[in-house]
Order: C-alpha cells, then sequence, then structure tokens
C-alpha cells in the first residue's frame, strides 16, 4: 500500500498539484480541521475539489475523523503554550479512540494523498496519521510530497 502526504504551505499551486499529479496519487483526502479559511488561498475546500478534479484527475475528500480537535490544536497552534511532543502524544490518543485504523478502509487509502497545511511533515498530524495506520495495518509505504 502506498500512501503520500502534503501541505501547500509555502508551495505554488503549481508545484502543489504537479507533485499530486506526477505521483500518482488516486484521490487528496483532506485532514484539517478547517478546510475553508481565507487563508488557505488555492487550498480551501471548494476550490480544492475543483482543482485536483480538473487539474489532476483526481477526487477531493474531507475527512473530519483524521482532524485534531479543536482543544488539541488551539493550544498547540495559537499560544504554542503546549510542545510539539504533547500535541503529538494527544493526537495519537485520539486517534486510538477514534479507532481509525478499524473505521478507514485500507483501499480508500491506497494510493491517497492526505492533506493539511504544513509545509514540511516533520511537526503535523499528517505524518503522525501515515505512521499510526502503518503501525496498524502494516506494508504502508509512506511518501511526503
Amino acid at each position: 500500500m502506498k500512501l503520500y502526504t502534503i501541505g501547500f504551505t509555502k508551495k505554488s499551486a503549481r508545484k502543489f498539484f504537479e507533485s499530486l499529479k506526477n505521483a500518482g496519487v488516486a484521490r487528496l483526502i483532506d485532514v484539517r480541521l478547517n478546510n475553508t479559511s481565507q487563508l488557505a488561498g488555492f487550498a480551501k475546500r471548494d476550490d480544492l475539489s475543483y482543482f485536483t478534479k480538473e487539474l489532476c484527475g483526481i477526487n477531493y475528500i474531507h475527512e473530519p475523523q483524521l482532524a485534531p480537535t479543536s482543544e488539541i490544536l488551539d493550544p498547540y497552534k495559537k499560544g504554542k503554550s503546549v510542545p510539539w511532543e504533547t500535541y503529538a502524544s494527544q493526537f495519537g490518543e485520539l486517534m486510538k479512540v477514534r479507532r481509525i485504523e478499524q473505521s478507514l478502509s485500507p483501499p480508500l487509502l491506497d494510493g491517497a494523498c492526505l492533506l493539511c497545511s504544513e509545509d514540511k511533515p516533520h511537526h503535523c498530524h499528517r505524518r503522525l496519521i501515515a505512521e499510526y495506520l502503518a503501525e496498524h495495518w502494516g506494508e504502508v509505504e509512506i511518501t511526503h510530497l
């Protein structure tokens, strides 16, 4: 199974969509809590749904069960009062409680790309999701675009 991840921050629309297309991504799965923010530019929900279909021939899916709750995200993002390690641990517990490895279908994610805003995966929940699923499903090859 192949699973991709991508963030849109610090990427032009051209680089973003070419990365998806060139990798052969089957579908884009949005794992953001808020996917309609005006700050998202070309990566707002309705725009992404249109652009991914028209430019790349792939479907866009918003998967809120893969997003952190605002109670977990806000203290980390807005105030930076919570260190990454704490955020990652809290989000890991949330994935366990949600049982994402059971509620998600491996065929849905095979060839899919997890999307969030962070430009790099090291401090991003999309990486945590991919690693969690790889740990539970096995045989998952993760590629960060």
